[in-house]
């Protein structure tokens, strides 16, 4: 189920996100980038509709995914 991230509590937002980037442990190459980025762009995939927030009933979790990604699978 998408939950839309608008309605999402700023500061849970931020912490959800912030874990999202943590856990993903994305290499990006010879140019480090800082946490904050990080967490900037995931924002800034969500507000362009890029990424969804997703909550899944039957593990009871809150993911961040590629929206285009997430519809592959429920098709």
């Amino acid at each position: 189920m998408i939950i839309p991230w608008q309605k999402i509590d700023p500061e849970t937002l931020r912490n959800l996100i912030r874990e999202f980037v943590l856990r993903e442990g994305t290499d990006y190459g010879e140019n480090e980038i800082s946490l904050e980025d990080k967490i900037d762009q995931v924002k800034s995939q969500l507000e362009s509709n890029e990424a969804c927030v997703v909550f899944s009933e039957l593990h009871e979790t809150v993911d961040i995914q590629l929206r285009n990604t997430f519809q592959h699978e429920i098709s």
